[in-house]
């Protein structure tokens, strides 16, 4: 303890910094891959090291042997496994600070809020997700790739009926369309209610796994309802989805933690 204290006190103020930063790369990683295949591998390499640690401790010469060809290699493995993470990092890091739903998207719930309206009218089933901190790309990439920019005639295509990826959910992160036809989980309780479809269902479980927002339009109805955090309202008028939309994705709202901290920070000083 005496020795902690004493390395903490001659501690210079850059390795402060030097921690912080690091504190926030692993953060905003751990974001990037949260509720994804990515995590789950993570978490498996993550046991195979505390394994490979007591077999060294409990003197399991062979399988510590075994364990340390494998973690040998454990760099090329994580780099062919996290790929796709690396670079959808990457470029997330290149393109933005630190920010979560940016105004492009806000600017463009009107013309999804108009969409939905139409495709109510004529009933027309849709299912949109709105991506949030939890990135889902296990579903993108079943999905068919599109990173178009949000128009109310191209979701009305993507749903049209004779559309082959009708069937499918639409993906929008950061103001773009960035995949279509993708098939969601479904939600597995049994106390869901038997009015509930498809369609409803996925919304309610992709909703449950991750923190996105998902807006379903009835095929059989026309209605509107919207999901979040596993839970579905129904009959969402055109009014009170803008405003709920409007009020999630506003940007006061959606502005990270690390930068509502600094802000706080200054604001005290």
């Amino acid at each position: 303890m005496a020795e902690f204290l004493e390395t903490l006190l001659n501690s210079r103020w850059l390795d402060f910094i030097d921690i912080i930063i690091v504190a926030i790369l692993i953060y905003q990683v751990l974001l990037i891959i949260r509720g994804t295949r990515a995590f789950q591998i993570l978490l498996g390499l993550f046991l195979i090291f505390i394994i490979y640690q007591l077999s060294l401790l409990l003197g399991f010469y062979t399988l510590h042997w075994l364990l340390n060809g494998f973690l040998s290699s454990s760099v090329l493995i994580v780099i062919v496994l996290f790929q796709n993470e690396f670079r959808r990092a990457l470029a997330k890091f290149g393109k933005t600070s630190f920010t979560i739903n940016p105004a492009e998207e806000l600017n463009s719930l009107d013309k999804i809020i108009k969409a939905c309206t139409t495709m109510s009218l004529k009933r027309i089933g849709a299912l949109i997700v709105f991506m949030r901190e939890n990135k889902i790309p296990v579903i993108v990439e079943g999905g068919v790739e599109i990173n178009a920019t949000i128009s109310d005639a191209l979701l009305l295509s993507i749903f049209n009926p004779t559309s082959p990826i009708h069937d499918g959910a639409v993906i929008i992160d950061e103001g773009k369309i960035i995949a279509a036809g993708c098939f969601l989980p479904l939600a597995v309780d049994p106390m869901i209610e038997k009015v509930y479809g498809t369609r409803h269902r996925a919304a309610m479980g992709i909703s449950e796994d991750t923190d996105a927002i998902v807006v379903v339009v009835s095929e059989e109805t026309g209605k509107i309802s919207l999901s979040i955090g596993g839970k579905i309202t129904k009959e969402q008028s055109p009014e009170s989805l803008s405003r709920v939309l409007n009020n999630i994705f506003s940007p006061n709202r959606n502005k990270s933690r690390f930068v509502t901290l600094l802000q706080k920070f200054f604001r005290n000083k």
